[in-house]
This record gives C-alpha cells, sequence and structure tokens, in this order.
C-alpha cells in the first residue's frame, strides 16, 4: 500500500528536500505541499493522506492550529500528523502534543530517520525523538501552572490501583515495558496489562497523553537535571496481538509507541 503525504512548510529547500526524499521510496507519495497551515489543512481535507508532515511555525496559519483542525479533539475524521521542529520550540511541541499530533521529529533528522518516522505514523502509531520526550515535557511543565491547582489528588487517578500508579510514574518517566517490568521486579506481561488498564481508566488515547497527564497533575515533578540533549537511550514499541506496548531499540533513534487496540493501548 503506498503511503500517501502532504508536505508542509514554508521554507522551500525544506519542503523540496522533504519531498525527494519520501517520493523516492518505494511505498511513499507527496501528492500535495503546502508552504502555511491553511494551505495544509486544505490539502489534507481535500486529499485524505496518510500523513501531513507540518511544520510548525508557518505564515497565515501555524501548525498547532493547522494540527488542532485536522486531528484536535472533536474532529470527526483526523488526520495523522507529524510535526517537524527545533528543539528550542519546546512550548510548541508540548502545545502541539495536546492537538493530538502523532509524533514529533527534529529538522536535523537523517533521511532513514524521516522514512522510517512516516512509516511508523502512517501505521498508527505515536512517535517522538528521544531529545524531545522527558526533556521537552519536564522543561515545560516547569515553568507552566498547574492545571489542576484545586485537586492535590484529581479525581481520576484514584481510579487506579496502587500498582498502576506506579506504572504510570514509570512511564511518565520514559521507561519502556520492559524497564519498568525490571523496575516493579513483575513480567512484561503484566506491566503491558497495567499499561492498558492505565490508559482506559484515564481516557488517554496514549502513552504520549499518559505523560502529559502525569506531569499536569503533579503526580511527577520535573527532576532538577533533565536528560542531556544528547542522551543516547532511544525505545520504540510495536504491534502485538494484545493491548499492550512493546519497547525495543529503533534504528531512527526515536521512541516509537503504537496502539494495539482502538481506544486501549499501552
Amino acid at each position: 500500500m503506498t503511503i500517501r503525504i502532504v508536505v508542509a512548510d514554508d521554507q522551500e529547500l525544506v519542503r523540496a528536500g522533504f519531498h525527494a526524499i519520501l517520493d523516492a521510496q518505494p511505498d511513499m507519495e507527496v501528492v500535495a505541499e503546502a508552504t502555511d497551515g491553511a494551505q495544509a489543512v486544505e490539502a489534507a481535507r481535500r486529499l485524505r493522506p496518510d500523513v501531513v508532515l507540518m511544520d510548525v511555525r508557518m505564515p497565515r496559519m501555524d501548525g498547532l492550529e493547522a494540527t488542532r483542525r485536522l486531528a484536535g479533539p472533536g474532529t470527526t475524521d483526523p488526520v495523522k500528523v507529524l510535526m517537524v521542529t527545533t528543539f528550542d520550540l519546546d512550548e510548541y511541541v508540548y502545545e502541539a502534543l495536546r492537538a493530538s499530533a502523532s509524533g514529533f521529529l527534529l529538522k536535523d533528522v537523517r533521511r532513514s530517520g524521516l522514512v522510517d518516522a512516516v512509516r511508523v505514523v502512517a501505521a498508527g502509531e505515536a512517535l517522538l525523538a528521544p531529545s524531545i520526550t522527558r526533556r521537552l515535557i519536564g522543561e515545560f511543565v516547569r515553568t507552566r501552572p498547574p492545571a489542576r491547582t484545586s485537586h492535590p489528588t484529581p479525581p481520576e487517578l484514584n481510579t487506579l490501583t496502587a500498582r498502576e500508579r506506579e506504572v504510570l510514574e514509570l512511564i511518565a518517566r520514559g521507561r519502556s515495558n520492559a524497564e519498568i517490568a525490571t523496575d516493579l521486579t513483575i513480567g512484561e506481561q503484566t506491566v503491558k496489562t497495567h499499561v492498558s488498564n492505565v490508559l482506559s481508566k484515564l481516557l488517554l488515547r496514549d502513552r504520549v497523553h499518559a505523560v502529559i497527564l502525569a506531569y499536569e497533575t503533579g503526580l511527577i515533578r520535573p527532576s532538577a537535571d533533565p536528560p542531556p540533549l544528547n542522551e543516547p537511550a532511544t525505545h520504540r514499541a510495536t504491534s502485538r496481538a494484545t493491548s499492550a506496548w512493546t519497547c525495543t531499540p529503533s534504528a531512527a533513534s526515536s521512541m516509537r509507541c503504537s496502539p494495539e487496540s482502538r481506544r486501549s493501548v499501552a
């Protein structure tokens, strides 16, 4: 099956480069280019691509608003959006997470990383570059007002068992299923079940949004010394037959999180 892609970036050389790399793949086709968010929304609604490769900062309508319109809460037929950004735009990426972007890459991504990321997102998985993950959320949430100052312990967290809360805390710290299993001295399949239960009980779409909730509710507080930008750890999760996530090293240098059921993933 051919993966159909819309490339949205206000820089012509960037668009042309991404276009050339992706079109050269036997299973990919760039069906349109857009120079701003408004054009991206129009093209995506008209052409229904499998993935929109979206820059964050563009004129007329930025990538954040375009992502909200294409994939945000309440969208009837959401389009998968893979955002491309630079690390110094932490707050933009955080807001895009909340707008339901499917993944993020830095603009210095290698050719193979870009191609793999598009395939990951087209397959319905969530993807984050490792240098964005914990440092991005930790640094930004550190300066962001608490989302629920009136609820020290948010009511929805009370639906979790003690073990599920432990698992949620470890997810928010960027731990893979295998690492969580080691930390808690339990089987990896048991971890998968716990993560699935956490997402189901909290009505969360995926692992990324579990991280956001953990930080916003104060369950996890950013450490005083965030991971360095060049942190080598990389993880990805690939689909299995059950509603779970499994993490293994990724050649694309990214954390891959793949849903294995319609609404309950882990």
